[in-house]
């Protein structure tokens, strides 16, 4: 069931929740509104179920008006973050509830209930619990309970509101895995709110990055983390690294800091966006870049060791992060208030008045420092 988002606005008082926005669903992706609070990804959200009405615009599934049409007869599937499960009834009677209570002329034999419910909770593995109540299960159980509710229906499309914000890391990387398989395996048309960015990247088809009530960009996650098409995107994926500094010539300069720009630039401020994995640390500058750094923290996470550093002799908004190796961290041993350079393999030039970066690259530089990491063979050339 494909849906289109035709110029939808909605305000809430003197609150622009939604500027006017067009959006294309494909039939069978799964979606991912990507945005930090207030961004109007939960309006969307709610306005593409019914549970919301839009000032302007019209929504379509699969090219048939659906914006006066009422939530229950859109056929929509709606799973919130806190489960909404009844208390009181059985894991069992939460999945059959929705089908019990429609129309007699609508609603399936008793039989045929208990049969969609077995098959759900087979389906999301919660056979086993089907006469457990709510208050016996942990929260990534609840949460496929829920799913199964809003499956039982049969709807044409899923929609889910943040539905992994409640659990802990480890379940929430375990459910988006299962809810990517169960949906490629089933190909209902999805969409899903989240403000997780790794979230947004591993579980949908396409991202729908959004701010201040306009959609910022709309691409896969490959795209979208390799193409940005704005700072915003570019600041909300993932930690940058940014040199905010004057122009002159072919070089940034700022305080103590410099990089030699590929080819001169005639704007007089630029922004330098340097993401972890595209800079590199050694304990001297080179030919193209002097930006020295001084070690705030050293954090030992998961398959790498991440560096916190502080501008030295000059300025950022943000303290610096690059990761290195466990190797290289064994290798180096860095502490606290050690002194080094960055060296930039990639990076992402902002200038004044134009929207999109432009990507630059600079001839590598081997460390040849004994007592000093080398970097991995995948960056001892960058073409």
């Amino acid at each position: 069931m494909s849906i289109r988002v035709e110029n939808i606005s909605k305000r809430f008082g003197q609150f622009q929740a939604l500027q006017p926005l067009t959006l294309e669903i494909p039939d069978g992706e799964l979606v991912g509104l990507l945005g930090p609070s207030g961004s109007g990804k939960t309006t969307l959200l709610r306005i593409i179920a019914g549970l919301e009405t839009a000032d302007t615009g019209r929504i379509l599934f699969h090219g048939q008006d659906v914006t006066n049409v009422h939530v229950r007869d859109r056929r929509v599937g709606f799973v919130f973050q806190h489960y909404a499960l009844f208390r009181h009834m059985t894991v069992a009677q939460n999945v059959a509830f929705g089908l019990e209570v429609l129309p007699k002329a609508e609603r399936p034999s008793a039989p045929e209930i208990h049969k969609r419910v077995a098959n759900l909770l087979d389906m999301v593995q919660l056979g086993h619990l089907a006469k457990r109540f709510p208050s016996q299960l942990s929260g990534g159980q609840k949460q496929r309970v829920a799913l199964a509710r809003a499956l039982a229906m049969q709807p044409q499309v899923l929609l889910l509101d943040e539905p992994f914000g409640a659990l802990d890391a480890k379940v929430r990387k375990d459910l988006r895995r299962w809810l990517r398989s169960l949906h490629d395996e089933l190909h209902f048309t999805s969409v899903f709110v989240t403000h997780d960015q790794e979230e947004a990247l591993e579980l949908s088809d396409k991202v729908v990055v959004m701010s201040a009530g306009k959609i910022e960009q709309v691409d896969s996650p490959q795209e979208l983390y390799s193409r940005p098409e704005s700072r915003f995107v570019f600041d909300f994926l993932g930690h940058i690294n940014v040199l905010d500094a004057q122009v002159k010539g072919s070089r940034l300069q700022q305080g103590a800091a410099w990089v030699e720009l590929p080819k001169a630039v005639t704007v007089p401020m630029a922004q330098l966006y340097l993401r972890p994995h595209e800079v590199h640390l050694q304990q001297t500058p080179v030919a193209h870049a002097n930006l020295p750094l001084t070690i705030n923290a050293v954090s030992l996470i998961g398959a790498e060791v991440r560096l916190e550093l502080q501008p030295d002799g000059w300025q950022a908004d943000e303290p610096w992060e690059i990761g290195i190796s466990h190797a290289q961290y064994n290798a180096w041993q860095p502490m606290r208030g050690d002194r080094c350079y960055a060296v930039p393999d990639i990076g992402h030039l902002f200038m004044q008045g134009v929207t999109e970066p432009e990507t630059l690259t600079w001839a590598s530089t081997l460390i040849q420092d004994p007592n000093f990491p080398k970097r991995s063979a995948h960056l001892a050339e960058v073409s």
